[in-house]
């Protein structure tokens, strides 16, 4: 399993604060060593609450630092033509000289769709649209003009400005947990991000199942398949649970009870990958052991825990 990735964290923003404050969080993001200020994409509340446009909040966040890299968890390919994604993305990328990652899925989210009032196609067609666009972002940004002749996206010489900051390439981020998106996911991504939860439905379906060290290594297997010899370039990331505590055991007890997990064990869940529970020190001795299990290393939380895994970030970022 490939362990040469250094450790990287971001931040998944839930919170929607004023333009100031906003600024103001970004620059504290920045200097706990976080390497990436991510936002969702969604024009409904379900779930995970209000959100900002994400690339103008991006942008905003850019602006008011250095070195923090900045990206969408993920863009809904289905909302927006491609040519719009390559160019707001390649804007971003320039203006923030070369900060911006781009992330992008097949869309699930049925309440939105319907809202919307776009059409929301069988699973396979959404994950073929989307890996059918991230082909015309890629030539997009590339230097000759972009022609392709495909079954959903139709350009013929376009050529988008501005390219991308350095060498007509920004990270590309997919993610998804069944075997049609990850291979997909592997053929075409920078970084792959392992879903845990299921979505197939058109809602967040939590099985805790999914999350164990089997099905995490059948889905390793599946971006495998896809990547072939480019396996090693791709970086492996996952949304980690995170609970930072000195009691392991009352916490688990208290983890699975909370999420209704009564026929697993302790033991089980200590086994996930995308579950992180335990002291500072246990945390991090488990994140080395996933990098060299699974390769694992590059993990997000959301917003509320960004001063509980600062040490965490201190102790493994950039190792």
């Amino acid at each position: 399993m490939n362990t040469k990735h250094p450790f990287r964290f971001g931040l998944m923003n839930e919170t929607m604060l004023p333009a100031r404050q906003w600024k103001d969080h970004a620059r504290k993001v920045e200097d706990i060593g976080f390497a990436v200020f991510l936002i969702r994409d969604h024009f409904v509340s379900d779930f995970f609450g209000d959100s900002y446009a994400p690339f103008s909040a991006l942008m905003s966040a850019a602006d008011v630092t250095s070195t923090l890299h900045v990206g969408t968890l993920v863009v809904c390919n289905d909302f927006r033509h491609p040519a719009e994604i390559a160019k707001e993305s390649a804007t971003l990328d320039v203006l923030s000289e070369g900060r911006f990652e781009l992330g992008m899925g097949a869309g699930w989210l049925l309440n939105e769709y319907q809202k919307l009032g776009v059409g929301y196609d069988k699973p396979g067609i959404r994950i073929e649209r989307l890996g059918e666009s991230v082909q015309l972002i890629k030539r997009l940004w590339a230097t000759a003009p972009a022609v392709q002749h495909g079954k959903y996206y139709n350009v013929e010489g376009l050529d988008n400005f501005p390219k991308p900051f350095a060498h007509n390439h920004i990270p590309i981020l997919i993610g998804g947990g069944h075997q049609r998106i990850l291979t997909m996911a592997g053929r075409e991504a920078s970084i792959v991000s392992f879903l845990t939860t299921q979505v197939g439905s058109g809602v967040v379906v939590d099985d805790p199942m999914d999350k164990l060290p089997e099905q995490f290594l059948k889905k390793i297997g599946w971006v495998k398949d896809g990547a072939g010899d480019r396996f090693d370039q791709i970086e492996l990331n996952a949304f980690v649970s995170l609970i930072i505590t000195d009691d392991r055991e009352r916490a688990t007890d208290a983890f699975r009870v909370a999420r209704g997990w009564h026929h697993i064990s302790n033991e089980m869940v200590w086994s996930m990958p995308s579950v992180a529970i335990g002291s500072v020190d246990q945390i991090v001795d488990d994140m080395i052991t996933r990098r060299e299990l699974y390769g694992l290393s590059y993990y997000v939380v959301d917003d509320s825990l960004m001063g509980k895994i600062a040490p965490i970030v201190a102790r493994l970022a950039g190792m």
